[in-house]
């Protein structure tokens, strides 16, 4: 797989890179948490990259072109049938992609990647608010939390675990009753995700409520994550302080933020899209297995395993 995804690369001119895997700065998601290292080299912690993300997005603000890399990422508090907290990460960035371009070519490598050319060809595309509202009866976007509540069948407990946090509610109804539905032997395109999850990704320009943000979908199994790049440093660094403001009222760690990446938007990202892919799910589709451990040689094992 990794030869196929190698050839097809080299074949389109997307150049492959090398990023660290240690910094002193970490991701600001309050949906994903780094593991820190501890060492003599700095007096605070150290973190190991979640993704290759932001040194690859400077990269390009520097001139590099098109670009990809395979690495190890790590995640904290992610371990089960389809999460390791160390993991192949497959991310690349394309120039002047506009949301359908890098969707169709983030399919094309996904069929590639499986040695299955064809399956490229069969694909349900749908808008985020479109799949709620199909399977839900739910707007995502005007929905109280109430209704979203009652669709995801929520008990007393976890009403008032999840309160009154909306995306929090989105996640588990996609999870649970959305993603369940897409078909099995075929990709499923979710686009156009909620302002409100746009993270690092631009609102789209024709409908200022959604992102220019996708995933990809083969059953009820996420193989792939993309957007058109937000290039507006101010409207990152905003972002990121609200991500800084939530961690905090939720009493999540909040970690040093990574500066160099805002001055490179602030120096001028160059229009583009990027994908971030993980390996080990596309061997669990190859394999036909929905246990990811089934695809490790070794995983994850405390020391008591």
């Amino acid at each position: 797989m990794l030869r196929r995804l190698r050839a097809y690369f080299d074949a389109e001119s997307v150049l492959e890179v090398d990023t660290p895997a240690l910094s002193a700065t970490a991701i600001s998601d309050v949906n994903i948490e780094s593991l820190e290292v501890v060492s003599d080299l700095t007096e605070g912690s150290l973190y190991l990259h979640t993704s290759p993300e932001f040194c690859m997005k400077r990269l390009l603000a520097s001139g590099y072109p098109d670009s990809y890399s395979i690495c190890r990422v790590y995640r904290d508090g992610e371990v089960g049938r389809r999460h390791q907290p160390e993991f192949t990460m497959v991310e690349w960035y394309r120039l002047g992609f506009g949301l359908a371009d890098i969707i169709t070519n983030t399919l094309k490598t996904i069929a590639m990647a499986l040695d299955d050319p064809t399956l490229a060809d069969d694909v349900v595309v749908i808008d985020y608010r479109d799949a709620f509202i199909d399977v839900s009866s739910v707007d995502p976007l005007q929905a109280l939390i109430s209704d979203l509540a009652d669709a995801a069948d929520a008990d007393d407990e976890l009403r008032r675990a999840l309160g009154d946090a909306r995306d929090d509610w989105l996640d588990l109804i996609l999870t649970t009753k959305i993603a369940p539905t897409f078909g099995a032997d075929k990709f499923t395109v979710l686009q156009h995700y909620p302002a409100s999850q746009a993270a690092l990704a631009q609102i789209c320009p024709a409908d200022a409520s959604v992102a220019d943000r996708f995933e990809v979908f083969m059953g009820p199994t996420e193989l792939a994550n993309g957007y058109v790049e937000l290039t507006d440093a101010r409207i990152q660094a905003q972002r990121i302080a609200n991500d800084q403001a939530m961690r905090e009222s939720r009493g999540q760690v909040v970690r040093p933020h990574d500066q160099s990446l805002l001055a490179a938007l602030e120096s001028g990202l160059p229009a583009c899209a990027g994908v971030a892919m993980g390996l080990e799910r596309l061997q669990m589709m190859h394999d036909k297995t929905d246990d990811i451990r089934n695809v490790i040689s070794f995983p994850f094992e405390t020391a008591n395993d």
